[in-house]
């Protein structure tokens, strides 16, 4: 399918990219793309000069991490597609109709699976085993398979981007985007992308630092999303809780030792468990509730007339 690529912003966030931007931007002018926006994150090599060069529009962001790039880009995109990738030469331009195409289609997002195609090298054992770990979370979570939440290559139009409320301010912002498409009901398409290996060094992720991060994202903000999940883990963690401490209190007593104030605890953690489990689904029950008001009140809305 052709479509005009002077609609399209191809995004780039970058941090010391120098010797993979020039390339990666010389490569999407190949293909036809004129509005290439480079947002550094005050690179202390020559990525600003070499992205110039190359033919980039370059803006320094005013805070730090790569979700602050992202967001302040977001608010100053003017066009109506957005291709966003990274700088490091791991993906490649020549997958990017893959990407833009089903926007065209009607799809307010599309996610470039990094897993299926990934070259050898380009994950350790222990980053795949992570990314798939964290794919899992999130799939029962907030209860929508996106295959690779990580992925730093997407398209999204410029609605599905306002409807958005981005807040992450480093690496878990694609996290946060994946949850905010999810809860926005986006259409999302997920297309097999070619991933290469990182040139001249390792990721800039740290496979436990930055997992955890990942992990208390997806956990945290399922609190709106799928308050049942994030009410009932807490209270299923309180209940055993208290369960173990019950069994302690109980195999001590058939020593004929008592634990008046652990007994106590025991108990409180059980209740309190299980009330934090009921919250959670009394919370479930009111979100589906707004949801159905929601789409009721669209369905009531009259159909916009074409100009």
């Amino acid at each position: 399918m052709k479509f005009n690529k002077d609609e399209v912003c191809v995004l780039i966030p970058t941090l010391n990219e120098g010797p993979t931007i020039g390339n990666v931007v010389r490569e999407f002018k190949a293909q036809g793309y004129n509005n290439i926006l480079v947002v550094d994150g005050k690179s202390t090599d020559n990525t600003v000069k070499t992205a110039r060069e190359a033919g980039a529009n370059v803006r320094t962001q005013s805070g730090k991490g790569k979700g602050n790039a992202i967001i302040e880009a977001f608010e100053i995109i003017e066009q109506p597609y957005i291709l966003m990738m990274d700088g490091d030469g791991t993906y490649t331009a020549k997958d990017s109709e893959k990407m833009l195409t089903p926007l065209f289609l009607g799809f307010d997002q599309v996610i470039g699976d990094r897993l299926i195609n990934a070259e050898e090298g380009s994950f350790s054992r222990l980053n795949l085993f992570g990314n798939h770990m964290l794919n899992l979370l999130f799939k029962i979570a907030h209860s929508r398979d996106l295959h690779d939440i990580l992925s730093g290559y997407r398209a999204f139009t410029k609605l599905a981007i306002q409807q958005m409320h981005l807040k992450e301010r480093g690496f878990e912002i694609e996290t946060e985007i994946s949850v905010e498409a999810v809860r926005n009901g986006q259409r999302i398409m997920v297309v097999p992308i070619r991933y290469s290996r990182r040139p001249g060094g390792a990721t800039k992720l740290s496979p436990f630092h930055d997992g955890i991060k990942i992990v208390s994202t997806i956990y945290r903000l399922a609190r709106v999303n799928n308050p049942m999940f994030y009410f009932g883990m807490m209270g299923l963690f309180t209940t055993l809780l208290g369960i173990l401490t019950g069994i302690y209190v109980v195999l001590e007593w058939f020593r004929n030792i008592d634990h008046i104030p652990l007994t106590i605890l025991t108990v409180l953690l059980i209740v309190v468990g299980i009330e934090i489990f009921m919250f959670g689904m009394i919370s479930d029950m009111l979100l589906v509730f707004h949801r159905e008001i929601i789409r009721e009140i669209q369905l009531l809305q009259p159909p916009r007339q074409q100009k």
